[in-house]
């Protein structure tokens, strides 16, 4: 596979092949965790950690591993930095670790670290398939933010916490429930693909 410059894959990764928005993975961790802002920052920090490490990992290993165990190694070099991530958040945030619930441990079946341990690591060098797992970590964890900002803002009043809102300011309770994020998920979607056929709509035209 050609050498991908670093500019071409950041962009790649944060907004063309957005892993959220653009291939619709990592949905239920970002239906779960977005009612506010500081869990939704830990956990997109989680699944960088883990997708940049695992693809650096098993792309380092991708010429010893015997095909069919493939999936099996990959979930085994998953589950341990996603046990280190695990870990570190018991000990150092345990109110946010308990927060999160059993969804730092799903870290390890999210679709997003799995896919670009299956269609990055296993195809290129080490060093851009940290990179490529860096970029859509940070991707995934930039859309949970901004979901996160929506639902915290109108829930609560909030942002990281610090009331932003007048006292007088009715929380919209639909807000801190999931649906709320699937449907801010949905539209950001909808604006995007309709952006996008627009775009190439204009550009036929000329």
């Amino acid at each position: 596979m050609a050498k991908e410059k670093l500019p071409a894959l950041a962009k790649r990764s944060l907004f063309d092949e957005n892993q959220v928005l653009r291939q619709i993975l990592g949905i239920c961790s970002a239906l779960a965790v977005t009612n506010l802002m500081t869990n939704s920052l830990v956990m997109g920090l989680g699944v960088t950690f883990a997708t940049a490490l695992s693809t650096f990992t098993l792309s380092l290993m991708r010429n010893l591993i015997p095909q069919r165990v493939r999936m099996l190694v990959q979930t085994l070099v998953i589950a341990a930095y996603v046990i280190l991530v695990d870990l570190a958040l018991r000990a150092f945030v345990p109110e946010i670790s308990k927060a999160l619930g059993p969804y730092v441990g799903l870290i390890i079946t999210n679709c997003i670290v799995m896919g670009r341990a299956e269609a990055y690591a296993q195809k290129n060098p080490p060093i851009p398939a940290l990179l490529d797992g860096l970029f859509s970590g940070l991707g995934y964890t930039l859309v949970i933010l901004a979901v996160a900002f929506i639902r915290e803002l109108l829930g609560f009043g909030t942002v990281f916490n610090y009331r932003v809102m007048p006292e007088s300011f009715e929380p919209w309770t639909i807000m801190i429930m999931p649906p709320a994020a699937f449907f801010i998920i949905g539209s950001m979607i909808w604006f995007l693909n309709a952006r996008k056929l627009r775009r190439e709509a204009e550009k036929g035209g000329k």
